[in-house]
């Protein structure tokens, strides 16, 4: 084969390998999700949390640390406020100053999604005790949300909320004073044991590719070159085809 046959025939293995590339940048992105929640009522409890929010797709995962043992965990994500979380040495109205519910709402607002373990995941369960983690158990579960609430969660509007604080350290939920949620649960029960907010980024494109949000307009500008450079080379690989086929036939 000479030299021009060679050229060509190399020209038209690249563009057939060229193709396949322009798909996945193509690909929709989803938005990714983490927080670190640190301790309010001086509970000692921490957690990590990641995620990621796609469409109206919630995938969540939670890792919790010095929860009571033995007992339910209510957690939500609030959205509303100034979609921030107290401090822990922030008193309330509670016993002995006790951080309540209410207390802070207007830091983290209400809640927009109750991560129970099966079931309804609206505000309507805030309280379900029964499908709750228990303890430090390890949380994992994809949620159908609305609209509204996923785009709050994606601009990084929401705050996760840990509740369920022994205050009295008896090992159990008990006290006299009533949850400013439920009065016929002690306070212990409802209280905010860890709170962070909920961060968002943004997914990379396969290949390194800029990230979207501000990078949007750079990452469609990098799929058109993937697609179109792909293109270009399987047209001039299928014009090299054409033109050994004349050369044989000429032979």
């Amino acid at each position: 084969m000479t030299a021009l046959p060679r050229t060509l025939a190399l020209t038209a293995a690249l563009g057939l390998a060229a193709l396949p590339l322009a798909a996945p940048a193509m690909a929709a992105d989803a938005t990714d999700l983490s927080g670190n929640l640190t301790q309010l009522n001086d509970s000692g409890v921490t957690a990590e949390v990641t995620g990621s929010i796609d469409g109206t797709e919630l995938r969540i995962n939670i890792t919790p640390n010095g929860l009571l043992a033995d007992a339910p965990h209510a957690q939500h994500i609030h959205i509303g406020g100034t979609n921030s979380c107290p401090s822990n040495d922030e008193e309330g109205s509670g016993a002995d100053g006790a951080l309540q519910v209410s207390d802070a709402a207007d830091r983290y607002g209400a809640i927009a999604v109750s991560l129970t373990t099966e079931g309804d995941t609206s505000p309507d369960s805030g309280l379900a005790v029964d499908r709750f983690p228990v303890g430090d158990a390890s949380y994992s579960r994809t949620i159908e949300v609305s609209q509204e609430v996923a785009d709050q969660i994606a601009d990084g509007d929401g705050v996760v909320v840990l509740h369920g604080v022994d205050q009295n350290g008896s090992g159990t939920y008990d006290g006299d004073t009533p949850s400013d949620l439920d009065p016929s649960l002690p306070e212990e029960a409802t209280n905010p044991a860890a709170c962070g907010t909920l961060d968002v980024a943004q997914m990379s494109m396969p290949g390194g590719g800029v990230d979207t949000g501000a990078g949007g307009v750079a990452g469609s500008g990098s799929t058109t070159t993937f697609v179109v450079g792909g293109a270009a080379l399987a047209a001039a690989g299928a014009a090299g085809v054409v033109l050994l086929r004349r050369r044989g036939a000429q032979d």
